[in-house]
């Protein structure tokens, strides 16, 4: 089994901290292959930043030439997962997602801690959006920037631990999920010092990722994430328009919108 696991952003510092989380997850004779965006911003923290990268997933994804089996999308509640899906019918599995359902099967309510507060928002829609926000007690900023976690290992687990224990005193949450990908590797550190559960979404999404490829499921193409109609779209893949790969493989070009440049 091949997993492509998707960084959002174009941080390669922080494309090695998801590969590292995945690779722990994985079990054995499991593949995971991390990918890095072609183009997009080095961290993802607003929506103008998630749309690029919503873009920039899905044209990196149809730019990897080799067979695989899923997709974890490494990027805790941002745009673009729908999309891709309707692009491939390999499963495609979003972190933000597959941590609050994990969380719900091992406490009745769990809360989110995340970066900075405005994405706290993106993520209640997200959450709302999948209908898994029922059980959420709270989603918790630290006040660090992506980058900052990123740059700050230590400042950053001192700030998720302070504000994971207001969502377990506070908002009596039973679990905690980590909101970003590049928080991968606190998990033990956290629930050593709360004594409650703690999820890392990039784990999460690629054990649920083995579930359902190990039940030969795909990606339902019956009408929601159906293939887009045939069209012309200019300018697309925009990674090779703009020069920064290689022109596809007959498999690449396979996966084009309407199999059309």
């Amino acid at each position: 089994m091949k997993i492509l696991v998707v960084n959002v952003n174009t941080s390669q510092s922080m494309s090695d901290v998801i590969d590292e989380a995945a690779k722990r997850a994985a079990s054995p004779g499991t593949e995971i292959v991390t990918l890095t965006p072609f183009f997009g911003a080095e961290a993802v923290d607003c929506n103008f930043e998630s749309y690029i990268s919503a873009v920039a997933v899905m044209d990196r994804v149809l730019a990897y030439d080799e067979p695989f089996d899923a997709v974890v999308m490494a990027g805790f509640g941002e745009h673009g997962r729908d999309g891709l899906q309707e692009l491939i019918e390999q499963p495609v599995i979003e972190i933000c997602e597959a941590s609050a359902h994990m969380a719900m099967m091992i406490g009745r309510s769990y809360s989110v801690v995340t970066t900075l507060q405005r994405s706290v928002p993106p993520i209640e829609d997200r959450l709302r959006l999948s209908g898994l926000s029922d059980r959420c007690a709270s989603v918790r900023a630290n006040g660090m920037s992506t980058l900052e976690v990123d740059e700050d290992p230590a400042g950053a687990m001192r700030s998720i631990v302070e504000e994971a224990r207001k969502a377990v005193e506070v908002d009596h949450a039973e679990v905690i999920c980590l909101g970003c990908a590049g928080m991968a590797g606190l998990e033990d550190a956290i629930t050593s010092e709360l004594g409650v559960p703690v999820i890392d979404g990039v784990a999460a999404a690629v054990r649920f990722a083995e579930a359902v490829v190990g039940l030969g499921l795909k990606t339902s193409k019956v009408s929601t994430y159906a293939r887009p109609d045939a069209k012309r779209i200019i300018g697309w893949p925009l990674s090779e328009a703009l020069g920064l790969r290689p022109r596809p493989t007959a498999i690449q070009s396979g996966l084009r919108v309407g199999g059309r440049r």
